[in-house]
C-alpha cells in the first residue's frame, strides 16, 4: 500500500493509513465516505506542508498573532482598522500599510501579525529590515542589484521593517525606489518607520527621490500612527509602578 502511495505521490497518507482504515472499520464507512476521508487527509497534509514552506520563506523574526496584541495597552491603535486589514482586502487592492511611531510601540508585532494572516490564507510573504534590504540591493551580481529588486518584487506581501535606522547611499536609495515602483499597484507592502514622512528625504539623501517614493507608497495606503508607551515593556510596567498607583 505504501508503495502505491509513493507512486501516486500521496505523501501524507502512509503515516495515517492504518489509523484511517481502523476508523473506517469501526464506523463502517461506505466506500465513498472512506475515499472522501482519505482524500481529505491527503489534502490537509499538503496544505499544512505548503503553509510551513511559506512560513519558512517569509523569514518572520518572531511568531506574532493579531489576537495577542493588547489594544487596551496601546489605545492609539484602532482595533477596527487592524481587524479590517486582517480581512486581507488590502492585498487584493495592492494597498500598502504604513506603521509609524517611536521604537517599541508594536509596529513590527502588527506587521508580522498581518503577514501571518496572509500566510495562513495561502499568500506568499517576505520580511526584511531596511538595513538588510539596502545591503542586498547594493550587493554585486548575481544576487544583488537588479536581481535583488526582482526577488523582492515577487511576494504577494513584502514587509520592510525599521525604516529610519539606516541612512541609505545614493545607489541604495535609487534601488529602493526601483523596488517600490516595481510593486506599485501590483503588490502590497507593509512599511514600519520611526520617522515622519518629512524626514524621509534625509534618510534617502534626496528630497526629490523621497517625494517620488512616498507618492507611490501613499497613493494607495493605510497609515497607522502609534503614539504610546513601549509595547515591549508592558509586562514590566505594573511591577515597576508604585503600589499606590497599582
Amino acid at each position: 500500500m505504501n508503495s502505491l502511495c509513493q507512486r501516486l505521490n500521496l505523501t501524507s497518507l502512509p503515516s495515517q493509513l492504518s489509523t484511517l482504515l481502523e476508523a473506517a472499520r469501526v464506523q463502517q464507512l461506505s466506500y465513498e465516505a472512506f475515499l472522501q476521508t482519505v482524500l481529505a487527509a491527503e489534502l490537509t497534509g499538503r496544505q499544512q506542508r505548503a503553509h510551513e514552506r511559506r512560513l519558512r520563506a517569509a523569514r518572520l523574526p518572531f511568531a506574532a498573532r493579531l489576537d495577542s496584541f493588547d489594544f487596551r495597552f496601546q489605545p492609539s491603535v484602532s482595533e477596527r482598522v487592524i481587524r479590517e486589514l486582517a480581512g486581507l482586502t488590502f492585498l487584493q487592492s495592492a494597498t500598502n500599510v504604513v506603521f509609524l511611531g517611536p521604537p517599541g510601540v508594536g509596529k513590527t508585532h502588527l506587521a508580522c501579525g498581518l503577514a501571518a494572516q496572509a500566510l495562513e490564507a495561502g499568500h506568499s510573504a517576505l520580511f526584511v529590515t531596511l538595513r538588510e534590504l539596502s545591503q542586498q540591493l547594493e550587493a554585486p551580481a548575481p544576487r544583488g542589484g537588479v536581481a535583488a529588486v526582482r526577488r523582492y518584487s515577487q511576494p504577494t506581501l513584502l514587509i520592510i521593517d525599521e525604516i529610519g535606522y539606516t541612512r541609505l547611499s545614493q545607489v541604495q536609495a535609487h534601488a529602493l525606489f526601483d523596488l517600490i515602483s516595481a510593486r506599485y499597484e501590483r503588490r502590497a507592502s507593509i512599511l514600519t518607520s520611526n520617522l515622519t514622512f518629512a524626514e524621509w528625504g534625509q534618510l534617502l539623501g534626496d528630497d526629490v527621490l523621497a517625494s517620488a517614493l512616498l507618492d507611490r507608497v501613499l497613493h494607495h495606503a493605510e497609515v497607522v500612527t502609534i503614539n504610546g508607551r513601549s509595547y515591549r515593556m508592558r509586562q514590566r510596567l505594573p511591577a515597576d509602578q508604585p503600589a499606590a498607583l497599582a
